[in-house]
């Protein structure tokens, strides 16, 4: 049976007078993709720095796996098994492929590594990385300088990292940001692959890749939902189209 894994309830983020998060609740579950559209000032990146402890509530709650995290600090939650990704890539680009997913593998040893002992000979953070890799096609390029490859491939790297955290939350923030087509559409693969292990938040505003991925959207106008439900249902809602979507959803639809 389908599990949530993660549960957001009422939360709220003010600063000063303005509510950039408004009571919003949404429950992630695992094998599915919920997707969060709306447009710039919607509050969808704050949502996410809610749901990781980037930011602290106003109000409200986050659970993950059963455990209130709302207080908890951002490493914390990782550790706990949330994993992210940034609206601008984020990735060590002096150094190669490889290394970048074996020092996010590396985050998750039991115990820190000895400063003695070469990085290469710690086996369970190794098959962790190649995993990584290997999930986000990234193996003919794990020597790669990350500084070098296109930036389809670094945000292919940003979640080969998270993967290699072993977490079973994934927030990604607009992973397609500024991809060509084929780009996109390894992308769209990638998290078809990854989707049956994880639970997904998507934070996106390419309506193909929206409506091609997700089980359920949920749409923000000014800090609040105005619709949360699966993709045909918002689609067709009036009120959702007049507020964001309006001719491009129109465009989609009858293309």
């Amino acid at each position: 049976m389908p599990e949530v894994l993660l549960e957001a309830r009422n939360l709220t983020k003010r600063f000063g007078g303005l509510a950039a998060v408004n009571g919003v609740s949404l429950d992630l579950w695992r094998g599915r993709i919920h997707a969060v559209i709306g447009p710039n000032g919607a509050g969808k990146s704050t949502l996410s720095n809610l749901l990781a402890g980037d930011l602290p509530p106003t109000s409200g709650d986050v659970r993950l796996g059963g455990s209130d995290i709302t207080s908890w600090s951002p490493e914390r939650v990782s550790r706990a098994g949330l994993g992210r990704s940034y609206q601008k890539t984020n990735v060590f680009l002096p150094f190669t492929v490889w290394e970048n997913v074996r020092l996010a593998a590396q985050s998750r040893a039991p115990h820190a590594a000895h400063w003695l002992h070469r990085a290469t000979n710690f086996i369970a953070t190794n098959v962790l990385a190649e995993r990584a890799l290997e999930l986000c096609g990234l193996e003919g390029r794990r020597n790669a300088v990350a500084g070098t490859i296109s930036h389809g491939e670094q945000r292919q790297l940003e979640i080969a990292m998270a993967l290699a955290t072993m977490p079973q939350v994934l927030l990604l923030d607009e992973p397609l940001a500024g991809m060509g087509v084929a780009e996109a559409e390894r992308m769209v693969a990638l998290l078809l692959r990854i989707k049956p292990d994880h639970a997904i938040l998507l934070v996106e505003h390419d309506m193909d890749a929206v409506f091609a991925l997700s089980d359920h959207l949920t749409v923000m106008v000014n800090g609040q939902v105005i619709a949360s439900a699966r993709p045909e249902t918002v689609r067709a809602d009036a009120g959702v189209q007049a507020a964001y979507l309006g001719e491009e959803l129109q465009e989609y639809h009858h293309g």
